[in-house]
């Protein structure tokens, strides 16, 4: 996947939106306000950070080694994943949905309910 493929998909969840709070660099994907993906560019190679349960974002980076500690970011809470082939893009969906599952199960029930009628 390349970096625009990465953000169709991302933008492809309910709700998701994109937005350029630091400029022209990132492009940040948020659902309810709420950032679930952050897409760079870093030594030249694609990345997206990722929100990631804690345990599981460990597991990942040892499995892994495009998957870092998130870049600027809660290195407890979020990866940083370079896209560079060595990931099977069927994981890194599952990723993208796994960060935006983890902030839509933090919004409030009215957040919630309203993101249902999108």
């Amino acid at each position: 996947m390349d970096k625009q493929e990465l953000a169709q998909y991302c933008l492809l969840l309910r709700g998701a939106a994109e937005d350029y709070p630091f400029g022209s660099e990132p492009l940040v994907i948020k659902v309810c306000g709420k950032m679930f993906a952050l897409l760079a560019e870093r030594n030249g190679v694609p990345a997206i950070s990722l929100k990631c349960e804690p345990h599981m974002a460990e597991l990942l980076r040892m499995q892994h080694e495009c998957v870092q500690p998130g870049y600027h970011l809660n290195k407890k809470h979020w990866n940083t994943i370079a896209v560079d082939g060595t990931l099977p893009d069927e994981e890194l969906r599952t990723m993208i949905d796994h960060s935006y599952e983890l902030v839509v199960g933090s919004l409030t029930r009215a957040q919630r309910a309203q993101l249902q009628e999108v």
